[in-house]
């Protein structure tokens, strides 16, 4: 994300960017009265905290719509990192949970492992760093997951690692986002994570996670777990036929669900299955289609397809390393 065809790394198949950091403007207002509110009482400050932690938790649209993903790759840490100050202070707001799972792993994705391998040709050394950055975030976004899904225990990893069909029972439709998200930024530290055999063994878990929300919500976001789907089938064990079909059923309904408007799903079948079986017509074709795509036809993921068509173009100057002639 080698010229001869490996198995992809897991990683999360360009998750939605509709919720990275909220406006600034109403955030910062509602900091100042949180601070307001510390100087005149305990409760005047609960109140102002509960606030920004809604506030946090449910903006965003105005940095999704935006078509400059620089812009925001130097807002976004101000506002994730003012996050966790908030969480520090409610452990159990799910919906704050869910914007950190959401923001560090598609900041992770986005703005630390795209780069990495943007520059590695010419630099290995800052790749090196950038992919354990992103490991990291991937890992921090992975823990908020998991509080957010079960607050106040700390054995729900251990619990998915030894028996995941069980620790995965009681969750619902309304855990969906939380289940996908834990998901993806988990599948996105293994993929960080190739020499360290512990991290691997985690694979079933992040699958596991995926196949509890798609058998919940399987329209959740307009195809977003189908998008996942379609990188994470890559790394099932199996007949690779059966796994190439399985990975273009899900792109199939991924692009369905979202009604075509969605660079991502092209750009996740082109990694995953193309390149791995050396199908280099499908790969041109698929990032012809991801470029294809109007950015503006879907203007509250604007930002997702501008990252991602970032990437199409990307693989599309670099085909020859991914391809055996």
């Amino acid at each position: 994300m080698s010229p001869t065809p490996q198995p992809p790394r897991p990683h999360p198949a360009h998750p939605r960017y509709s919720l990275l950091p909220p406006a600034p403007c109403r955030v910062f207002r509602i900091a100042v009265a949180v601070l307001v509110a510390t100087l005149s009482g305990c409760s005047l400050q609960n109140l102002a905290t509960d606030r920004l932690a809604d506030a946090l938790a449910g903006q965003g649209a105005g940095f999704a719509r935006d078509d400059d993903p620089q812009l925001i790759r130097d807002a976004a840490p101000f506002s994730l990192k003012l996050i966790e100050t908030v969480i520090a202070e409610r452990p159990r707001h799910r919906e704050l949970l869910t914007a950190a799972a959401r923001g560090f792993t598609q900041y992770a994705y986005a703005f630390l492992q795209q780069e990495a391998d943007f520059v590695e040709d010419t630099d290995i050394a800052a790749a090196t760093r950038l992919r354990e950055r992103a490991r990291g975030l991937y890992r921090r976004a992975r823990d908020y997951g998991l509080q957010g899904l079960a607050p106040g225990e700390a054995g729900l990893a251990e619990r998915l690692r030894s028996d995941p069909p069980t620790a995965l029972g009681g969750f619902g439709r309304g855990d969906v986002p939380l289940l996908y998200w834990t998901a993806a930024a988990w599948a996105g530290w293994i993929g960080q994570s190739r020499d360290d055999s512990s991290a691997v063994a985690d694979l079933p878990v992040a699958l596991a996670l995926l196949d509890r929300a798609l058998a919940l919500d399987e329209a959740y976001d307009g195809g977003a777990l189908h998008g996942l789907a379609v990188t994470l089938e890559a790394s099932r064990p199996g007949d690779p036929a059966a796994i190439a079909a399985e990975a273009r059923r899900h792109f199939e309904r991924a692009v369905a669900l979202s009604g075509g408007a969605l660079a991502s799903p092209y750009v996740a079948l082109a990694e995953s299955v193309a390149i791995p079986r050396q199908e280099r017509r499908e790969f041109e074709r698929l990032l012809q289609a991801a470029l294809a795509v109007d950015p503006d036809r879907a203007a509250d993921r604007r930002l997702e397809n501008r990252v991602m068509q970032q990437r199409a173009r990307w693989l599309q100057q670099h085909a020859d390393k991914f391809f055996i002639e």
